[in-house]
């Protein structure tokens, strides 16, 4: 037994079987694009600590920025001391993403208790109790974001479930568009929208809907425009809040500090973690003021959110995100990879879908090109035969049959060209398909 398989089992001895195995790799250290595993063998890394690390591993700037904070101040609790590096981040975020004339922010540790909190703030400030969330959506595995994710594999045996949460499906144009336009279709599923606010749930007791512009755990659906879009005005008729949940799109990984940048909206609640700090614990609920301040003092908060440490890494990934112009990369990175998807698919049957916003990509595979006929099977052994020619993908969607391209963003051409030949090498082996010279 190596060092990699006698970790996994000293794992399997201690760590709980419900603490999920997504790829059978193991690290011991990390930079860049790339990681090490236990047996000193090098690893592609296209799965970026499921979304984490747009900055890449271990940022010189960043782990610098941790080394100092760290011998100054490590926790003290923002409820009881006020400290710098909390205030800074804070500001910071308000430049980026401003939610109105006047934004405030409040830090978490992770995406689950952004999304938590979130909803506390949108009751407190309607006064109203119910949340619209959407087929396929993740937002989290404590109770109400459990509530919201769609999944039901997640979600076995662990309720009840909050109350007041209603599901509509999410607009699918891929799986669902019936011959329609996008435009045609996005019309049609703004019209169930407004149905269900009349046979579901009453618009006078919905507090907020929240929703991924691009679904992350759900396999990489990006919301239609004309869509999120329509939403945002049926929201504002009714005086419902509109969250927007970036957790995995935030930070670059689009191609812009959010996904929701692309859409000419203003979220009144967003929702952020992963990428913010370059893998410390760290997350925000952003939203205009006077639904910020809604909530009553002790409502939202906890011991250690906001950490100093935590803080001044995502103060420092922000800026490396920057000086490195990573929004950029994200666009040329979801260019190459788009394209060698494309390309993949008139070659291979099992493809049914390439979609994506910048380097938030990812392929669909399918049984006889049917939407509706997931292969997960495929999908699985895709992913384990990768791990063995030393590329760490993962996969996505309710069925496991997506194939989801979370590189961090530093990743070099070559690595990048790399990770995508051993990729298209083994689906194609995989499906009978003779490779062909890869150009």
């Amino acid at each position: 037994m190596n060092k990699a398989e006698e970790l996994i089992e000293r794992r399997k001895n201690v760590v709980p079987r419900g603490v999920g195995i997504f790829n059978p790799a193991t690290v011991g250290d990390a930079n860049g694009a790339t990681m090490t595993d236990a047996n000193g063998k090098e690893l592609i890394d296209f799965a970026g600590g499921i979304g984490v690390l747009n900055a890449g591993h271990c940022p010189a700037p960043v782990v610098k920025a941790i080394q100092e904070q760290a011998e100054k101040l490590i926790h003290a609790c923002f409820h009881v001391a006020t400290y710098e590096p909390y205030v800074a981040l804070a500001e910071e975020l308000v430049a980026l993403f401003p939610h109105g004339e006047h934004t405030k922010v409040m830090l978490t540790n992770t995406g689950a208790e952004s999304v938590e909190n979130a909803v506390k703030i949108a009751r407190q400030a309607t006064n109203r109790q119910a949340v619209i969330c959407f087929t396929g959506a993740f937002h989290g595995r404590t109770m109400m974001a459990m509530s919201l994710t769609s999944k039901v594999a997640y979600k076995n045996n662990c309720g009840p479930f909050a109350p007041e949460v209603y599901r509509l499906t999410f607009p699918n144009f891929y799986k669902n568009h019936d011959g329609l336009s996008e435009e045609d279709f996005c019309q049609r599923e703004l019209q169930k929208f407004r149905k269900a606010l009349a046979n579901t749930v009453s618009p006078q007791n919905v507090a907020a809907v929240i929703i991924e512009p691009v679904q992350g755990e759900g396999g990489f659906h990006v919301t239609p425009k004309a869509y999120l879009q329509g939403l945002r005005n049926i929201c504002d008729e009714y005086g419902m809040l509109l969250i927007i949940d970036e957790v995995q799109s935030g930070f670059c990984r689009t191609g812009k500090w959010g996904a929701y940048q692309y859409y000419g909206i203003t979220p009144d609640l967003s929702t952020w973690a992963k990428s913010m700090g370059s893998g410390m614990p760290i997350g925000a609920v952003i939203g205009k003021q006077e639904i910020m301040d809604a909530a009553v003092p002790g409502t939202i908060g906890g011991t250690y959110l906001g950490n100093p440490v935590s803080c001044a890494a995502a103060l420092a990934t922000i800026q490396y995100m920057k000086d490195h112009r990573l929004n950029e990369r994200a666009i040329e990175v979801g260019k190459i990879v788009h394209e060698r998807f494309k390309n993949l698919q008139e070659r291979c049957d099992a493809i049914g879908d390439v979609r994506g916003l910048g380097a938030m990509n990812a392929i669909e595979l399918v049984m006889n090109r049917d939407p509706q006929q997931p292969d997960s099977a495929l999908t699985a052994q895709l992913v384990e035969n990768c791990f063995k020619r030393g590329l760490v993908i993962l996969s996505a969607g309710t069925f496991k049959n997506a194939i989801r391209i979370l590189s961090p963003l530093v990743i070099t051409n070559e690595e990048l060209s790399r990770g995508l030949d051993i990729l298209e090498e083994e689906l194609l082996k995989l499906t009978g398909v003779n490779a062909e010279p890869i150009v």
